[in-house]
């Protein structure tokens, strides 16, 4: 198999895949977590995820789209379990982004076609207390460049409790940087995003 695509990020069944490596290669439902070697022996990925035209997990098999997490990704989530047993991404940012369309960029009056527009804000959230507003354009998050509401929620469900992300956005005319942090979501609270 050949590598046809890096970097490539997406959303599927509600899980983030970001920066993942394309590949050709012969991947099936029963090795997902193997190895994805060059042609040299080394690893450079671990095969995770396949486009499959099967409807359910018995029989599956690779229509020749499969993806893998690039080694040194997987480096860094091995060091860190190593360093806290744990990866804890149950945090809350009480903050909903939209694509811009032509009614809300109507709306919020901008001419920008790209980033992602934050369509309302929970009270007294991590969101709000950050200073974010309605009507904010996402334009990217911790230097990754925000075109769409999707390369938002890539980029914020790979955050973990505690980080900071620092936003780039627009409000009005007046480009600014916003550090949200995210804090652990209270488990007893009903919180929706």
């Amino acid at each position: 198999g050949v590598v046809s695509n890096i970097g490539v990020s997406f959303v599927q069944d509600g899980r983030v895949y970001p920066k993942m490596i394309q590949t050709d290669a012969a991947i099936s439902s029963g090795n997902s977590g193997g190895p994805l070697i060059n042609a040299q022996g080394e690893v450079i990925g671990m095969n995770t995820i396949i486009f499959t035209t099967s409807q359910d997990r018995r029989g599956a098999g690779s229509i020749g789209i499969g993806f893998s997490i690039p080694i040194n990704r997987v480096k860094k989530i091995i060091d860190l379990l190593k360093e806290n047993r744990t990866i804890d991404r149950n945090y809350y940012v009480g903050m909903e982004v939209r694509d811009i369309d032509a009614e809300i960029a109507r709306i919020i009056d901008t001419d920008l076609k790209r980033g992602a527009v934050v369509f309302s804000i929970a009270r007294k959230s991590p969101a709000e207390n950050a200073g974010f507003e309605p009507g904010d354009i996402v334009l990217s998050i911790d230097g990754k460049q925000v075109l769409k509401s999707e390369d938002y929620l890539i980029e914020m469900n790979d955050g973990i409790v505690g980080q900071e992300k620092i936003f780039k956005i627009i409000r009005g005319d007046e480009e600014m940087e916003i550090t949200l942090e995210l804090i652990p979501r209270k488990q007893s609270a009903r919180q929706r995003y």
